[in-house]
């Protein structure tokens, strides 16, 4: 069975295609807030034949976009009616007690990894998503429930709005500096965001084990999202790198509800 798995994002969106329980090709595109219920069946149609897969025969989605989610739904009624459809959000199992104080306004993303990280590694955990839009830090504890998590602002995001704000600062690529004293200006910006960024990581999830309560040598922790690798490379505190733990969520989801 061919299962399309869709992680809309604020910036990025990834596209999964699962042959039972292998992730056998993704892709990363623009979240487009313009592009229409057609044009997202084409995309994702187009990608999944181009890998030589058969037709999808279910669909799993996350959504953080209220503006795309409003036409994938009619993508999803106009393109895979009949087939088996679980969009994330109230009414869909996922497993996973919510205990925050208003569940409903949890992303579904963040439901998405905590489910994924419970099976694959176990409470307690944390997961840190580092995205286009935000840094986000999901704990669950020992008995695989959410309890709640912590929101910075991205990599990219600090450094445009640098670049827009600062007189004398430009754009500069997200890349490793020489070392952590900056011996130019470029260097100086990008040491403040991979070191800066490391350390954020870093004191976040030595915080969150302490309150927690747990022994840290006993808390998987996760790194996920397409920012990650240049920062992660210089945390202590991870434990695992799973780039696609939120499209294996989504498979799990669709086990759950379409067993």
């Amino acid at each position: 069975m061919t299962l399309l798995a869709l992680d809309i994002g604020n910036s990025q969106s990834v596209i999964g295609a699962f042959e039972g329980d292998k992730l056998v090709e993704h892709w990363t595109v623009s979240s487009e807030t313009r592009r229409t219920a057609d044009e997202w069946h084409l995309l994702a149609q187009g990608f999944v034949r181009s890998a030589g897969l058969r037709d999808v025969e279910a669909v799993a989605m996350c959504c953080t976009v209220p503006s795309i989610q409003v036409e994938l739904r009619a993508m999803l009624d106009r393109h895979y009616a009949g087939l088996p459809v679980s969009v994330v959000g109230p009414g869909v199992k996922t497993g996973i007690p919510i205990h925050t104080d208003n569940p409903r306004e949890v992303g579904a993303d963040r439901i998405v990894n905590a489910l994924a990280a419970a099976e694959l590694y176990g409470g307690p955990a944390i997961v840190v998503d580092m995205n286009g839009t935000a840094t986000i830090f999901d704990v669950i504890d020992d008995g695989n429930r959410y309890l709640g998590g912590a929101i910075a602002p991205a990599v990219e995001l600090s450094l445009e709005a640098l670049a827009r704000r600062g007189a004398q600062l430009r754009s500069v690529e997200l890349a490793e500096p020489r070392g952590v004293i900056g011996k130019n200006t470029v260097e100086a910006v990008q040491s403040g965001a991979v070191y800066g960024f490391a350390g954020l990581v870093d004191g976040m999830v030595e915080r969150m084990i302490e309150a927690l309560g747990a022994d840290p040598d006993d808390v998987a922790v996760i790194a996920t999202g397409s920012y990650a690798e240049v920062v992660v490379d210089h945390c202590t505190s991870i434990t695992s790198r799973d780039p696609w733990l939120t499209l294996t969520g989504l498979r799990l989801v669709h086990d759950r509800n379409h067993a």
